[in-house]
């Protein structure tokens, strides 16, 4: 225990304490004095307290960061901080320089709040394009004198109580340490370090560290309450780190007749760029009785593994039979491979074609307009099996879903399985548990999301009877599984969606139900000879995903051969449910004929800052670069899909060209105008 003795340890432990507490000070006075809640909300608003608590997490992830560089100057071999009193002035410097910087930003951040009542966030640049009108209107609006005299004097307090910590602790001798001790104290360090910067102790996966991310803020999916949970550092960080020009305005302009028209715009302005259009009740809705609506999204499921659509080996009878009792597609399209993606343009309709990382993980736009919303007089429930901030997509489920109620690890009974929480078949019991004790006469909509049909494909000790089926490796590798364990993953899916119609028909809700099962995209595959040979030589397969729409009690059978795309799921359902609805997305009701003919899907086929951009329809393939060069036609039933048809199919050449084009500007913009400003 020599190590506790350390004069740099002492140090460092004491310097992050007076950044942590000044940080948490800053918070206290932005709760009290802007944010709005009265000290009292601490007991009063349940939420408040959760959130304060993951506010002071983001603080001592905070604190940390800026004291990283000192650790480094204190436990350099030989020329470290106890010896140098160049790098103790070196350290100095930097601390005064980033102790102004951040208070700075909790400046800005408090009269940004107080002035539009949002956390500061690179928005912020955009006062910057009008430096002199900004400047004048904050020294018209602010005793902008005394603000800068308290943030002098704030930081020279806090700077002078770094230096206190210093002199008392690296001034003073030294005292032996075994190097036993020093190994062992600095591995302890090092760990109780990283779990105070990931921010949770919960499920840590030393392979994927999942860090506290500021969609934690929003659980509560109240934005004055969230605000709360936010550190104005790390927040305009993330936000920074955003692409500054997401969308080209002019590409969307020169498209927009051609895409107004694909989306039968009421009104077409093509100056504004309006794509709202208002959507009556169909004179298709199913009954006078609202049926409730569950979204399936089977994980890593694409079409070449389900036998429906050609699989040999007979992985999937449950689906198999539920494809003869249900409308089944034969070309549905998810327009980006990726599950944060598919739930994004399943829950906002916008297909996710951001070129950086997620759209979820932008925090400026996870507050989308969703037709869920239009379902009215429904329960709204979100059911995942493990954390549901992967990729932050509670906060697009939570903002973006008025008072839903989202499930996830942490509300589960049964025991954790793997990385991906319970398993798929816990998840639908549980579920199940939740549904049965609806309100009478309230329908729900339920968005249960898989995760079991993922490495590292665990099968669960408990069941119900499944079990593994051993074939030779080169034969389920011939029928596209790249090992064993994956295809005895899927058919371990499949054996769970049986499992799940029969828990809803005992428990009473199967009947007055329509199932929305859909892959998020394809996994990895070896080979598909039994698929066109389109899906693998032109990429289609990771797109190309199986679609059900089962209610048997409702729907008579029906098998879609035209293409539908991710963002027509909802569209569809509300027109069966007679629901009134406006619809600013990219999604349409599959029972309204297209105005473009034949339909279009517009897919991303090579995602990047320079993707490969596609438009599907049942019987070709469009391709080009982003910025419309290299456009080349493929006939998807040709048994050579690579060459190009253009000359031969000039007019299906010349519409998909400005289709394709236009839909994927269009869905660039969309991520923006469809923000919900509510």
């Amino acid at each position: 225990m020599g190590w506790v003795r350390s004069r740099r340890l002492h140090y460092w432990l004491g310097a992050v304490g007076i950044l942590f507490l000044t940080l948490a000070v800053l918070r206290g006075i932005f709760f009290v004095g802007f944010s709005g809640f009265e000290a009292s909300a601490l007991g009063d608003v349940d939420a408040v307290p959760e959130t304060l608590g993951i506010g002071l997490r983001f603080d001592l992830r905070l604190a940390i960061l800026l004291m990283l560089p000192i650790a480094l100057l204190a436990w350099l071999p030989k020329w470290n901080l106890t010896r140098s009193r160049t790098l103790r002035w070196l350290a100095r410097l930097y601390l005064a320089l980033a102790l102004g910087a951040v208070l700075l930003v909790y400046i800005i951040d408090f009269g940004h709040y107080a002035y539009l009542g949002v956390r500061i966030n690179a928005t912020v640049l955009r006062f910057l394009e009008d430096a002199q009108i900004s400047t004048d209107m904050v020294w018209q609006t602010y005793p902008v004198v005394w603000i800068t005299l308290g943030w002098a004097a704030a930081t020279a307090l806090v700077w002078w109580l770094l230096l206190r910590i210093e002199r008392v602790t690296l001034d003073r001798p030294a005292r032996p340490i075994s190097r036993l001790s020093l190994i062992w104290g600095s591995a302890l360090m090092v760990a109780a370090v990283f779990v105070a910067i990931l921010g949770r102790v919960d499920n840590i996966n030393l392979e994927n560290p999942v860090p506290l991310r500021w969609s934690d803020a929003f659980f509560s999916g109240d934005n004055q309450i969230a605000a709360l949970g936010l550190n104005p550092v790390i927040f305009l960080y993330d936000t920074l780190k955003v692409p500054n020009q997401p969308y080209d305005r002019k590409q969307v302009e020169a498209h927009y007749d051609v895409v107004s028209r694909y989306l039968s715009v009421d009104q077409p302005d093509a100056k504004s760029l309006n794509f709202s259009r208002e959507q009556g009740a169909q004179p298709y809705a199913l009954a006078d009785k609202r049926p409730n609506v569950v979204f399936v999204m089977l994980e890593s499921l694409g079409t070449s593994a389900v036998g429906a659509y050609g699989n040999p080996l007979n992985p999937t009878p449950n689906i198999d039979r539920l494809a003869q009792q249900s409308w089944f597609f034969k070309n549905f399209y998810v327009p980006v491979t990726g599950t944060a993606k598919t739930v994004w343009a399943s829950i906002s309709g916008v297909p996710d074609v951001s070129r950086q990382e997620t759209a979820t993980r932008n925090p400026l736009i996870t507050r989308q307009h969703s037709l869920i919303n239009a379902l009215q007089g429904y329960d709204k429930y979100y059911m995942i099996g493990g954390n549901s901030g992967w990729a932050n997509m509670n906060a697009l489920i939570r903002q973006s879903i008025d008072d839903v109620q989202l499930y996830e690890e942490r509300h589960w009974k049964s025991p954790m399985v793997d990385v991906w929480g319970v398993s798929d078949l816990d998840l639908f019991k549980e579920s199940d548990r939740i549904l049965r004790e609806q309100g009478e006469g309230r329908p729900f909509f339920a968005y249960i999301q898989t995760a079991g049909n993922h490495r590292p494909f665990t099968i669960p000790k408990q069941n119900d009877g499944f079990e593994v089926r051993d074939l030779p490796l080169e034969t389920v590798q011939g029928a596209g599984s790249r090992s064993l364990a994956q295809y005895n993953a899927v058919r371990l899916l499949d054996f769970n969606i049986g499992r799940l119609m029969e828990i809803a028909q005992e428990g009473g809700w199967y009947d007055n139900t329509i199932f929305v099962m859909f892959g998020d995209h394809n996994t990895r595959i070896s080979q598909i000879p039994h698929m066109p040979p389109a899906f693998e030589k032109l990429g289609l397969e990771s797109n190309h995903v199986p679609l059900l729409i089962h209610a048997p009690k409702l729907l008579e059978p029906r098998v879609i051969e035209e293409a539908v795309g991710l963002a027509d799921l909802l569209p569809t359902v509300l027109g069966m449910a007679g629901m009134e609805y406006r619809n600013g997305a990219m999604g349409r009701d599959i029972q309204q004929p297209a105005p473009e003919g034949e339909r279009v899907v517009p897919l991303v086929l090579r995602e990047g800052t320079f993707p490969l951009i596609g438009g599907v329809t049942k019987d070709f393939l469009l391709q080009m670069q982003h910025d419309g060069s290299q456009p080349s036609l493929h006939d998807i039933a040709s048994a050579e899909p690579l060459v190009d048809v253009a000359e031969q199919y000039p007019e299906e050449f010349q519409r998909l060209v400005k289709l394709t084009r236009g839909l994927h500007e269009t869905s660039r913009l969309m991520l923006y105008q469809n923000v919900r400003k509510d």
